[in-house]
């Protein structure tokens, strides 16, 4: 297959084992979630001086299979969260052993959370949407709205009996194994952690980004192998070698481009709008390749592999979906815009 590798990365050997760990465990989010705790080693802070093997890590999971790579980012995002918070001197939980967590901070018409504080404890009253594997996580990092203008991060036991998961048809073909439905919040006793806006405006949100990224390059990379292996299996005419070769140079760009936003986050170069500028970058970089990607395996293979192999079907169906969490042209746009305001306020 196309080894998922990011340049600076120390993970080694251990690549191979994170993608056959998550194979075993293909489909099964909750046992997904274990990675985290077999090999913690494989799993650094992001901005900790070894960034890029955190994405490479996160990338082979990915490659191994993309449903326990999805059930595994937002608990690693969690924990890197609440380091950061109490990095910044904030009195917050820590993830415990056994413990798993997701991160819930999506909005959604008709649907809104508050936070109303009583008696020096916090309560979580309303509803929040697109929060994936509420049923199966023990807690979250939950956004809510703390007054009219403003939200702020929040932790939240999940098993008080305060949250319910309601009930939404989930008709997903890709990543059929995460719901991501809403959950209403019944004054459910939350932590807050962080001030109002710290969530969105603290370095890691745009390295969280990019770390999902990460996951989308994984997954292409596994989709992109079965063309490899149908040309090493059946020699290949020019139209095959043309869509192997652009897969090829489309897979380099990401991975070039991952690495060198590692070396940046771990650089202190990736920081306030500089930041969330190389996250949509990276994001639109990493996105066009997966697309493209999808696209020539899709033309070089032909209806036989998405029709009569299990593998190969639910990877494409679990990575088209995926990859949608990057918002195309609106996020090609945010970025035209961020780069339009660094170079009128440049000197």
């Amino acid at each position: 297959m196309f080894t998922p590798a990011v340049h600076g990365s120390s993970l080694g050997g251990r690549a191979s084992h994170l993608r056959q760990q998550a194979l075993e465990r293909a489909g099964d989010p909750a046992a997904g979630l274990e990675l985290g705790s077999l090999a913690p080693e494989s799993f650094p802070l992001p901005g900790a001086g070894a960034t890029a093997t955190l994405w490479a890590a996160l990338a082979n999971v990915a490659a191994g299979d993309l449903t326990v790579a999805r059930a595994l980012e937002p608990h690693l995002d969690a924990r890197a969260i609440l380091a950061e918070a109490i990095a910044a001197g904030y009195d917050v939980p820590v993830v415990a052993d056994g413990q798993t967590w997701g991160v819930f901070a999506a909005e959604g018409p008709g649907t809104r959370l508050t936070a109303h504080p009583i008696g020096g404890i916090t309560h979580l009253v309303g509803t929040k949407p697109w929060c994936s594997l509420a049923g199966t996580l023990s807690h979250a990092l939950v956004t809510a709205w703390c007054d009219d203008e403003r939200r702020r991060l929040y932790a939240v036991d999940l098993r008080t009996g305060a949250t319910r998961v309601e009930p939404v048809p989930w008709v997903a073909r890709g990543l059929a194994a995460v719901p991501s439905g809403p959950v209403a919040f019944d004054d459910a006793e939350a932590v807050p952690v962080g001030e109002p806006g710290w969530y969105l405006e603290r370095p890691g949100f745009a390295w969280g980004g990019i770390g999902v990224a990460a996951v989308w390059f994984g997954g292409a990379c596994a989709v992109a192998g079965r063309l490899l292996d149908q040309c090493r299996r059946r020699a290949p005419d020019q139209v095959a070698l043309m869509h192997l070769g652009a897969v090829d140079a489309a897979l380099h760009v990401a991975s070039t481009t991952l690495a060198d936003a590692a070396r940046a986050v771990d650089a202190g170069d990736a920081l306030g709008a500089d930041g969330a500028r190389l996250a949509l970058r990276v994001r639109r970089v990493v996105a066009g390749a997966v697309e493209e990607v999808l696209e020539r395996v899709d033309h070089a293979l032909g209806p036989g592999p998405l029709a009569l192999e299990e593998e190969h079907a639910a990877r494409v169906a679990d990575l088209r979906l995926y990859v949608r969490q990057e918002h195309a042209e609106r996020d090609a746009a945010a970025l035209g815009r961020s780069v339009l305001d660094a170079a009128e306020g440049a000197p």
